[in-house]
């Protein structure tokens, strides 16, 4: 059975700040559908029901999740239908999709001005300052703790054979790829399979992953070059004209965590901390490469040292988190205000318009089909 829904981020909060992907992710497109207006006035909400609503009509729908709250919508891809819906706050990059047409639909009309009193608007603009000053200690604690990372990754680095590194990738490459050369290069998809949120990382491995026939593990150590093989992959398959979805390191966005290839079944995929798993069923293997490419005996080394490198990590990316959860915080009680101010017998009526408008395109579908 078919699955019928995908679930992934395209906006995340990372160590080089605020990382978009809805570009890459949602291009293409035949139509994209951006909710514009304020939190709180329904969109995420909307977009999750619309999506309900396919899903049940026998649709494959992409969810795209908010980082801020992963339970909400940033956005949905119908995918048959070849039609994005978007939230307009959060999609940057979106105008240059490539898509045929993008529509703007204005939430703003169900939030009633009238509504909140001129103590209300000037708590919101303090409350606002506070919310950039929590994402900008956010996204100063991860790129500290990214420093950091870079010194873990050094003891590997040094201890790397490169040539065995190679020698994986080259190896991989001629596995994964035989019998598929094309002159016709092929433009990868862009993503994130996860993200780091107010409650800590976050990720759809599992499910993205579920019915594909085989799953390669890669292990290892920070520095071991489990991204720079990915890298290599990745680039190899655009060469040879074979669909790969790329997936983003949630934290350092510069780096590859996954890559999927839809038509060979297959997905690798960096299996450490914080996105750990192990083989439970066939098909799944381990790549090693602390075992194939990293000498001997440098954990063991250089042991005191890694010891203290990961506890000051550990501790900056927790408070990054700690940062991540108070602009959470923050923009659930700029979001209340938005809330008590709208009008949601608007909302339903705009909810309507883009439910018939969707209904007028699966009947083209169907009518074309028969």
């Amino acid at each position: 059975m078919a699955l019928k829904s995908s679930h992934y981020f395209a906006h995340g909060n990372t160590a080089h700040g605020a990382h978009f992907l809805f570009k890459s992710a949602f291009e293409g497109l035949n139509k994209i559908l951006v909710l514009t207006g304020p939190q709180g006035t329904g969109k995420s909400t909307v977009i999750q029901s619309l999506a309900d609503s396919l899903l049940d009509k026998g649709f494959h729908v992409q969810y795209f999740h908010s980082p801020l709250r992963p339970d909400e919508l940033d956005g949905i891809i119908l995918t048959e239908l070849k039609v994005g819906i978007v939230d307009g706050r959060v999609c940057k990059g979106i105008s240059d999709s490539g898509a045929g047409e993008i529509v703007y639909i204005d939430f703003k009309e169900a939030f009633d001005n009238s509504l909140l009193l001129p103590e209300h608007f000037i708590t919101i603009e303090d409350l606002r300052g506070k919310l950039e000053s929590a994402y900008s200690k956010t996204y100063e604690t991860f790129a500290t703790a990214l420093k950091i990372h870079d010194e873990w990754e050094k003891y590997y680095i040094e201890n790397m054979d490169f040539s065995k590194a190679d020698q994986i990738a080259q190896e991989l490459i001629q596995e994964l790829y035989p019998d598929h050369e094309s002159d016709t290069p092929t433009a990868p998809r862009h993503l994130f399979f996860g993200a780091a949120t107010p409650k800590g990382a976050f990720d759809f491995i599992q499910s993205l992953t579920v019915q594909l026939e085989r799953r390669i593990f890669i292990k290892g150590r920070a520095g071991s070059g489990k991204s720079t093989l990915l890298k290599k992959l990745a680039a190899a398959a655009e060469k040879n004209g074979i669909e790969v979805q790329v997936f983003h390191c949630g934290f350092d966005p510069n780096s590859l965590d996954m890559l999927i290839f839809p038509k060979l079944g297959t997905a690798i995929f960096d299996s450490t901390a914080p996105h750990e798993y192990f083989p439970d069923r066939d098909g799944d293997e381990i790549l090693d490469m602390y075992a194939r490419a990293i000498a001997p005996g440098t954990d063991e080394a250089h042991a005191a040292e890694i010891a203290g490198i990961k506890a000051r990590y550990s501790a900056k990316m927790k408070e990054a988190t700690s940062h991540l959860a108070e602009a959470e915080s923050i923009d659930s009680q700029i979001k209340a205000y938005y809330v008590a101010a709208t009008d949601y017998s608007v909302v339903e009526k705009l909810h309507l318009q883009l439910q018939s408008e969707l209904n007028e395109l699966i009947g083209s579908i169907i009518q074309l089909s028969k």
